[in-house]
C-alpha cells in the first residue's frame, strides 16, 4: 500500500466541542500535507454528508457527541471505510463516564467513587458521597459542565448547570497530581503531569494559553511511573481498548485514580497527546502520519479475520 494516502479529516461537527474540533482539524490538515498525503476537509453534520469517493481513511477530529460517542464510526463500520481512533464500541463506553467507571470497577481498575443525579436540581445528591465533589456530564468532554463542590455550598444551582449537558455525574473530588497517558498503538508515551495555575483544570485552563504548566515527562520514580503506565493500559482495555487513547489519572502519594478514558484525544497547540509525543521523539507531523497507519493496519487486520 502506498504511504501517500488520500484522506478525509473529518473536524467541526454539531456538538459543544466544535470549535476546538475545527482547530484539532486544521492542525491535523497542515501535518499531514506536510507528509504528501491528499487532504480532503470536511465538516460533518449528522445524517447529511458524504465522503468523496477516492478516499482511502478518515482522520476523526471531531470531539464530543457525533464524533467520540461511537455514532460516526458506526456510520463509517457501514460504509466499510476505515477511520482513526477506536472503533465504535469502545468510543461509546469510554465517552459515557458512568459506563466506562462500571466497567473500570468491574475490572478492579481504583476510580473515585461516584453515584448518578437522574433527575437534575430536582434530585439530591447522592449520600453516599463524600465532599468536595465535582459534577460532570455523564457523557460530554473537554471539561464542559463541569461544577466544582464544597460542603454547605449551593448544590441545586450547580446540579441544574451541569444538567443542562444531560445526566450529571456526581464524583468525589481527589487532592493529587493529575496525570495523562498516552497510548499509541503498542506504546504508552511519556506521562504529562497538569498543574493548572487555577487548582482547576477546567475548560479555560484546558484550552487557555499559559493558564496551565505541563510536566512531560513528569517526575515520578520508576515505580509509581511502572504502577501508572500499567493501570493506564488495563484502564484502556476496560473500555475494548484500540490503537489510540489518553487516559486521565489522579496519583495521590502511591494510591492512583483512573478520571476517564479519552479515544479521540486532542490535537489543538495546548493538546496533551501531541506534547506527550513530542517527549518520546515523535513529531506532530509523524503522530498523524502514525495515527492513519494504524487505521489502515487495523482495517487490514479485519478484512483478514473475515
Amino acid at each position: 500500500m502506498s504511504e501517500r494516502w488520500n484522506i478525509v479529516v473529518m473536524s467541526g461537527g454539531s456538538s459543544v466541542e466544535r470549535a476546538v474540533s475545527l482547530d484539532s482539524g486544521q492542525a491535523v490538515e497542515a501535518a499531514l500535507v506536510s507528509k504528501g498525503h491528499r487532504v480532503t476537509m470536511l465538516d460533518p453534520q449528522p445524517g447529511s454528508w458524504r465522503l468523496p469517493g477516492n478516499v482511502e481513511v478518515v482522520f476523526l477530529a471531531l470531539h464530543g457527541t457525533y464524533g467520540e460517542d461511537g455514532t460516526v464510526q458506526r456510520e463509517l463500520d457501514a460504509l466499510g471505510v476505515p477511520y482513526t481512533g477506536c472503533g465504535a464500541e469502545a468510543s461509546a463506553c469510554a465517552f459515557d463516564k458512568v459506563r466506562s467507571k462500571r466497567a473500570f470497577q468491574f475490572c478492579g481498575i481504583p476510580t473515585p467513587r461516584f453515584g448518578i443525579c437522574n433527575g437534575g436540581a430536582r434530585r439530591g445528591l447522592p449520600a453516599a458521597l463524600n465532599f468536595p465533589l465535582v459534577l460532570k456530564p455523564a457523557c460530554q468532554g473537554s471539561s464542559f459542565g463541569i461544577e466544582f463542590l464544597q460542603a454547605g455550598e449551593r448544590w441545586k444551582e450547580a446540579i441544574a448547570r451541569t444538567a443542562v449537558f444531560g445526566t450529571v455525574l456526581a464524583e468525589e473530588f481527589i487532592e493529587g497530581r493529575e496525570v495523562a497517558v498516552s497510548i499509541l498503538g503498542r506504546r504508552v508515551l511519556p506521562i504529562v503531569e497538569i498543574r493548572p495555575k487555577s487548582g482547576r483544570y477546567d475548560y479555560h485552563s484546558k484550552y487557555t494559553k499559559g493558564a496551565t504548566e505541563y510536566f512531560c515527562p513528569a517526575s515520578l520514580d520508576v515505580e509509581l511511573e511502572r504502577a501508572i503506565r500499567a493501570t493506564a493500559k488495563r484502564a484502556f482495555a476496560a473500555i475494548g481498548g484500540g490503537p489510540c487513547a489518553r487516559v486521565d489519572m489522579i496519583v495521590r502519594g502511591r494510591e492512583l485514580f483512573v478520571l476517564e478514558v479519552n479515544t479521540i484525544p486532542g490535537m489543538t497547540e495546548t493538546s496533551l497527546l501531541p506534547k506527550s509525543a513530542r517527549a518520546g521523539g515523535v513529531s506532530f507531523e509523524e503522530l498523524c502520519h502514525r495515527l492513519v497507519a494504524l487505521a489502515l493496519e487495523r482495517q487490514g487486520m479485519a478484512l483478514a479475520e473475515c
